[in-house]
């Protein structure tokens, strides 16, 4: 099940001062783990940027010997180890250049499907869980895999959504598999792998959910998608980091509005200030803007649930009929077709653009939509 190169990697990257970057670097270099281990003490010369310091901890038996039990771990776990140089990663993920050397995994990880990163508070609100609960219910015919954190709140709500509306699912950790937490998502970790999810996590079973590990873990959420959604978050809030680095990885990003005066909306909303992050108006726009695949069904009217219809004045309805029945026509045209003068039209124009109903080209022409 694990190779040699596995034990090496382990132990490398069990090092001290050798992260995810410098792993990388060296087993680019020396061309495996286990070669960069036996040589990276002796030829470190040839290292761009590593100094004596730097590899002074590579070697160590101790090190090795933690691999050895690792592995041990894992088999006994059923836990899959993927390795970046060997391209095991997912592929979205390894375009990160501080993408991790190893990657745990417990379940299946299909690729085929597009991954959408959903995140948010520990302190969800109502708010929130109606978002998420339209969201699953309006895409539930699309195919797709969310990803979230396997937190408390928004997390749980996302992979519990999924679990309801038959999608799968992907509980990022940032801990080792040794434990779970929060200990309250074990049945929820556990229905996950149970219904063809997977849970995955870079730290090796040594690592406890301490603090600095969930920042680190978020880059994951975020470089394993296309895009990452944001549903509320306080300033501050750990969703800013996955945000951060979703906007570093050039991936797309949306936040949930909300009331300037709610404290689990400032995030999002200083997010969209900030130009970080593209507001969502309603969830069928924001399908379209993820490019699911098309629904066997169609998709209901989205959140909130709603039927809208504009309703419009005389001088609306005369303009847009028009405007309807002659493609691209020009502002003289129109004022001469339906007798009103351009400067009482221009208003009733802008007014139907508001509304979405007609868009302007230049030369003054005009287009139903």
């Amino acid at each position: 099940m694990y190779s040699e190169e596995h034990l090496y990697s382990i132990a490398l990257r069990e090092s001290s001062l050798i992260g995810d970057i410098n792993f990388y670097k060296l087993v680019r270099t020396f061309g495996s783990a286990k070669a960069a281990w036996q040589h990276a003490g002796k030829e470190y010369k040839k290292l761009d940027g590593f100094g004596k310091k730097m590899i002074s901890d590579i070697g160590n038996t101790d090190h090795l010997r933690f691999a050895e039990e690792e592995l041990k771990f894992c088999e006994k776990n059923h836990i899959s180890i993927s390795l970046r140089h060997l391209n095991g990663l997912p592929p979205l993920l390894n375009e990160c250049d501080d993408a991790p050397a190893i990657l745990y995994r417990k379940g299946n990880f299909d690729n085929s499907l597009e991954n959408v990163s959903i995140v948010g508070t520990r302190n969800i609100t109502a708010y929130g869980k109606q978002f998420i609960h339209d969201f699953f219910e309006a895409n539930k015919a699309c195919r797709f895999v969310s990803v979230s954190g396997l937190a408390l709140g928004v997390d749980k709500e996302v992979h519990e959504q999924s679990l309801h509306h038959q999608i799968p699912t992907i509980g990022v950790l940032a801990h080792g598999f040794h434990t779970l937490y929060p200990s309250k998502n074990k049945k929820l970790a556990e229905k996950i792998l149970e219904e063809g999810g997977c849970l995955l996590t870079e730290f090796n079973s040594s690592r406890k959910p301490d603090r600095e590990n969930f920042i680190q873990r978020n880059r994951i959420v975020a470089g394993i998608s296309p895009a990452t959604i944001v549903v509320e978050t306080a300033f501050g809030g750990g969703s800013i980091s996955t945000a951060t680095y979703a906007n570093l990885y050039n991936r797309e990003v949306y936040a949930l509005p909300g009331k300037i005066t709610d404290k689990q909306s400032q995030g999002c909303n200083h997010l969209i200030f900030q130009h970080k992050a593209s507001a969502i108006s309603t969830i069928r726009d924001l399908t379209d803007q993820l490019g699911f695949n098309k629904p066997k069904t169609k998709t209901e009217e989205l959140f909130p649930y709603s039927e809208i219809t504009v309703q419009f004045t005389e001088n609306q309805k005369k303009v847009f009929d028009a405007i309807f029945e002659n493609p691209q026509i020009s502002l003289d045209d129109l004022a001469d077709k339906i007798s009103l003068s351009s400067h009482k039209i221009l208003p009733v124009i802008l007014e139907l653009e508001l509304l979405g109903k007609v868009k302007s080209f230049s030369g003054r022409q005009f287009l139903a939509i």
